[in-house]
């Protein structure tokens, strides 16, 4: 078989065959294949797509090509969630626990963050002494123990998503939906779960600009999933807006703590309940929705959803005390608020610039080997909808150095004040 034969196949809007893929896959993890022929190969599949088989191919091959986890020794069904990235988006600090807590088995490997703010792994991290590494021995035993872990993905996981990543990220090959789709679930399926929940974000802060675009990413690893024998399902989210009001990886902790606390900003409370609510149906926890919500209303009320969060904390070698005094995590040197130059009510909030934002003060990554300060960020005292006067506060900035004038005027710049607003769009678009 040759590579040059499967590019050119490809170029003519033909369908590869499993054998072709898993060819292209096992050869360019071997180095067998040059980056420069698997590059004509991205592109060309970014200008004629793939069909549902070979996605499903893609994928299988792409888990096949590292470890693949056996979770059969945890008891009952095993419940994963994957979101598609945004900015403020710290929901796997709230969902694991509110689920663990109301009965279910939560395995969950989660990535860094490259670009504005940190993954979930970061945001764990700035919770001292938690460490992110157990050996498979130990993640299943926490499992079966407290119901709840989260890990960094291990290095064996497969290495063929991180080779073609890097490749699709310098060859302007990101953007297709079988290459997105697979590449997510691959690391899913690997990752050993029975069922797994997707919030597939759409709008300014994420890879998805419409929802249209995000439903056909969803259907696409839905198909992907359930080929595979596993209960997938698809929340499609609004993220032309941060979600709820931190941005900033100590601070993202502290609103987690509040929320766990039934404190918690609206939008993201929300969003919390209705995962939660399809997770514990997956693991049939509970049938019926409305008792499923009414379930983690109770751990959140009754306290035993932030008990878990402490319990899972310690666990993993991080210092409860933290937790149960949120502000001794780590504090930024400077605060300062920003007021507002008019009054009206705020019509647009600029996502994904208020997410490089906190990047420049060193709360996300512009390059991997980038150093996070956990303690630095923004909390918006605004949010979309809301009426703000003249001199009003419209967010407090978490900064270790001075601020800049430009950087004060970017970040106004992020929010657009209207005397006639648009309607404010649900937070949650559709469910699959």
């Amino acid at each position: 078989m040759r590579f040059v034969d499967i590019i050119e196949k490809k170029r003519d809007s033909h369908a590869l065959t499993t054998e072709e893929i898993q060819f292209w896959i096992e050869g360019y993890v071997k180095g067998e294949i040059p980056d420069y022929q698997v590059s004509a190969l991205l592109m060309a599949i970014v200008l004629n797509s793939m069909n549902a088989e070979e996605t499903t191919a893609l994928t299988l091959a792409m888990m096949n090509s590292g470890l693949v986890m056996d979770l059969s020794e945890i008891k009952g069904i095993k419940v994963d969630k994957h979101s598609t990235g945004g900015v403020g988006d710290k929901t796997s600090l709230v969902l694991g626990p509110i689920v663990a807590a109301a009965g279910a088995k939560v395995a969950k490997m989660s990535g860094r963050g490259l670009g504005h703010t940190g993954g979930t792994i970061d945001k764990l991290e700035s919770i001292p002494g938690f460490h992110v590494t157990l050996t498979e021995e130990q993640f299943i035993h926490q499992v079966n123990t407290i119901g709840l872990a989260i890990i960094g993905q291990s290095g064996d996981l497969v290495p063929a998503d991180k080779k073609l990543y890097a490749l699709r990220d310098v060859t302007g090959t990101v953007p297709a939906i079988p290459l997105i789709a697979s590449s997510i679930m691959s690391k899913k399926l690997a990752a050993g779960s029975d069922a797994i929940l997707l919030d597939v974000k759409y709008g300014d802060g994420a890879f998805m600009h419409t929802p249209e675009r995000a439903i056909e990413l969803a259907k696409a690893m839905i198909a992907i999933g359930k080929g595979m024998g596993r209960d997938t399902r698809a929340i499609i989210s609004d993220m032309n807006e941060p979600l709820g009001n931190a941005i900033g990886n100590a601070l993202e902790v502290k609103e987690a703590i509040a929320t766990l606390h039934g404190r918690g900003p609206s939008d993201f409370t929300e969003l919390c309940m209705e995962a939660g609510t399809i997770m514990l149906q997956q693991a049939n926890v509970e049938a019926d929705p409305i008792r499923a919500r009414a379930k983690l209303e109770q751990v959140i009320t009754d306290g035993s959803a932030f008990r878990k969060f402490v319990e899972f904390v310690e666990a993993q070698g991080g210092n409860p005390d933290y937790i149960l005094h949120p502000e001794k995590l780590p504090d930024a040197k400077f605060k300062t608020e920003i007021n507002s130059d008019k009054e009206g009510v705020i019509d647009v909030i600029q996502a994904m610039a208020l997410g490089t934002l906190a990047m420049k003060l060193g709360a996300g990554r512009a390059t991997k080997e980038d150093q996070i300060n956990p303690a630095v960020g923004i909390v918006l005292a605004k949010k979309v909808g809301m009426p703000v006067k003249k001199g009003e506060t419209l967010a407090v900035i978490h900064h270790d150095s001075d601020l800049s004038a430009e950087w004060i005027e970017d970040f106004k710049a992020t929010m657009v004040i209207s005397d006639n607003p648009a309607n404010r769009q649900p937070l949650i678009y559709a469910k699959l």
